[in-house]
């Protein structure tokens, strides 16, 4: 949270983590649901990375 109050990300490591995931709409906004329609239309099984990146499909 103080990462991205001083304009900075999340994350600089390979990946977010399950950790991390919670704060991925602060930093991205309306992005992070179009990173899950993205994911679902190419992913529509989920068996990438499944439950991992994007916004729950519920």
């Amino acid at each position: 949270e103080r990462a991205l109050r001083v304009g900075g990300t999340i994350t600089g490591e390979h990946g977010v983590g399950i950790g991390k995931r919670g704060l991925m709409a602060a930093e991205h906004g309306e992005g992070w649901q179009v990173m899950g329609a993205i994911k679902t239309a190419l992913d529509p099984h989920d068996i990438l990375n499944p439950g991992k990146l994007v916004p729950d499909r519920n």
